[in-house]
């Protein structure tokens, strides 16, 4: 905790330090940290693999597009999160006790039954296919909103690792039904730590709303942030906190890079990196034991030396 908050007072010196390119990538790590530690925090414990975070960013991205001339900044964020949870109980009471690929699929599904659905009540309620942003923050308080989720992320993923919720959501990834027989109410479980992780989502998709002076469903659903989000934090190790963070920084800063001169290299390589994680260390960068490896290779090489001598 003490080495978290250190790296946040480091980093909340970002606007008077970062240009205004190296300000908005930090903010683009910031947000796949916060997404890809909450998705972890259900998902990676409990094993169902959830692809509605699109929908739930979309939901608090809409939720700021809608109220931002009515709330202040900070029940802003907190409305758009509490829009996403919402949302997240009631299909988590629809859905929750389906399993595996059905429960990816269908949870996809709604996510775009939800785009479609904005877009029409847009569409025929409002005249319109988006929203327009006039009055915004200023970049310094999105930066700074954006630290504050990521660490609340990072915080809020360590308190559950050790509480009551978290042993049961590991012991429901482990075995739902041996979880159940020890007395875990395991409906409510998954529904607490589905909702919770969908809050910061939502969360999130209101500060960055601000990011886009004019919203519709399509860059507010957009599929692509969901995908990234996911393979985030199963290239980094979803069991832990550490390796969607890291990922999500190394993989902010390698689309950067790439996406302007070689837009679908990118994908390759993430795609490449998914293959080479699930194939070869399941358990994401997080799991590789550098320490052994590295004192394995440098005794053999002691041992070497001493044979040739």
């Amino acid at each position: 905790m003490s080495l978290l908050a250190v790296a946040g007072v480091v980093l909340a010196a970002g606007p008077w330090v970062f240009s205004d390119f190296w300000l908005s990538l930090a903010m683009t790590c910031m947000m796949y940290s916060a997404l890809a530690v909450s998705w972890a925090m259900f998902s990676g414990t409990t094993r169902y693999l959830s692809l509605a975070t699109s929908a739930l960013f979309g939901l608090g991205t809409y939720t700021t597009a809608m109220a931002m001339q009515h709330l202040p900044w900070p029940l802003l964020i907190a409305g758009g999160g509490l829009v996403s949870a919402l949302f997240a109980l009631l299909v988590g009471s629809a859905v929750m006790h389906l399993r595996g690929t059905y429960f990816a699929v269908l949870t996809f599904g709604l996510g775009e039954l939800v785009r479609h659905s904005i877009t029409y009540t847009e569409k025929s309620v409002f005249g319109t296919v988006g929203r327009v942003l006039t009055e915004v923050p200023s970049n310094e308080t999105l930066y700074w909103t954006m630290l504050v989720l990521a660490l609340l992320a990072i915080v809020t993923y360590k308190l559950v690792s050790v509480s009551r919720l978290g042993m049961a959501m590991r012991g429901i990834g482990a075995d739902e039904q041996r979880a159940a027989t020890f007395g875990v109410n395991t409906r409510a479980t998954k529904l607490i730590g589905f909702a919770l992780s969908a809050w910061f989502a939502g969360a999130v998709g209101a500060a960055m709303a601000v990011r886009w002076t004019y919203i519709d469903p399509h860059s507010a659903f957009s599929p692509l942030i969901g995908f990234q989000t996911v393979l985030i934090a199963m290239i980094g190790g979803a069991t832990t906190w550490r390796g969607p963070v890291i990922a999500a920084i190394g993989l902010s800063l390698l689309s950067d890079a790439l996406r302007l001169n070689f837009p679908h290299a990118y994908l390759i390589i993430l795609g490449v990196l998914l293959i080479v994680c699930v194939l070869f260390i399941p358990g994401g960068i997080a799991s590789i034991q550098w320490k052994k490896l590295f004192g394995r290779q440098g005794g053999g090489l002691v041992a070497g030396q001493k044979e040739a001598a």
